[in-house]
């Protein structure tokens, strides 16, 4: 039952806390490794396509929780007509290419989750974590491995207790993602002001659901 997911709660810097009123991180565990997309997985996917339509996809930005990440992007020097917001990315995605397109069975289990309910999701391998996950910025002279170069200090960024495992919106840290051998994944929710708490949970929800079918 939906009742029964209690996500962990991350930590959010202080300054970011006081900065961002709303900002949070929830995250809960499921289990691998995501291969191919089981039938029942596939034909869900198929029929989200289907009830989603232009439409939805015009009018999609207007709904409360998409509207509230894209003020958010905003705040942090966003411009969310560029740098889209992940449900409208899905969207997107959507309208190029006539449905959402299965992929591994997690990917799909992100994509379900994400147009159902708005809420920016990310993946990790739980194996290559060290600790509970946060947000913070970017300390001077840090990187995210796999990515050439510094991060700009003060770079918003989702880590664990020892170093960014990804960008809070975009990249993930080399290493740190989900792969096919993949046996633990960690399944992380962004709440920013206006998100309220029951998507939150739903979204995580609806990933462990859709993980869960065989």
């Amino acid at each position: 039952m939906q009742d029964e997911l209690v996500p962990e709660q991350g930590w959010v810097a202080p300054i970011l806390r006081d900065e961002f009123p709303g900002l949070a991180i929830a995250w809960t565990d499921v289990e691998g490794p995501s291969g191919k997309s089981p039938q029942p997985v596939r034909k869900r996917l198929a029929e989200l396509s289907d009830r989603f339509h232009g439409g939805h996809a015009v009018h999609m930005r207007e709904r409360p929780i998409p509207w509230a990440y894209r003020v958010f992007f905003r705040q942090i020097g966003l411009d969310p007509d560029r740098t889209r917001t992940p449900v409208e990315e899905l969207a997107l995605q959507r309208m190029k290419s006539g449905g959402f397109k299965t992929q591994s069975q997690l990917d799909d289990a992100l994509t379900i989750a994400t147009i159902e309910t708005g809420v920016a999701l990310r993946a990790f391998d739980r194996q290559k974590l060290e600790g509970g996950l946060g947000i913070r910025d970017s300390a001077p002279g840090e990187s995210l491995e796999g990515r050439p170069g510094e991060l700009p200090q003060g770079t918003l960024v989702i880590s664990d207790e020892r170093r960014p495992v990804g960008l809070l919106f975009g990249a993930t840290a080399g290493g740190r993602g989900v792969q096919p051998h993949t046996e633990g994944i960690t399944v992380a929710a962004i709440q920013v002001k206006g998100v309220p708490q029951i998507a939150i949970e739903e979204a995580l929800w609806l990933v462990t659901a859709v993980m869960a079918v065989e």
